[in-house]
């Protein structure tokens, strides 16, 4: 039998501040820059993943140390986006 998985909105899963794209797809905006502090919830950038837009947000708060992909860059599910401290 298939695994039903629940409706929700894709979440980042972050491991020692590396926050990696939760599904694949094309990077429209970047809403921040390294530097930046942010918090918790804040849109770090938006990807376009099947024709819809999807907010990446933060899920810690910290300062931006490293931006790893730019507008128009194409990213697999798992790719590293940003690094927080």
């Amino acid at each position: 039998t298939a695994v039903r998985r629940p409706l929700a909105t894709p979440s980042t899963k972050t491991t020692s501040g590396v926050m990696k794209s939760p599904l694949p797809g094309k990077v429209l905006k970047v809403l921040v820059a390294e530097g930046q502090v942010v918090k918790r919830g804040d849109i770090l950038m938006v990807i376009e993943s099947l024709k819809m837009e999807n907010n990446i947000d933060s899920e810690r708060d910290g300062k931006i140390t490293a931006i790893k992909v730019n507008k128009g860059d194409s990213v697999m599910e798992g790719a590293i986006l940003v690094t927080i401290e």
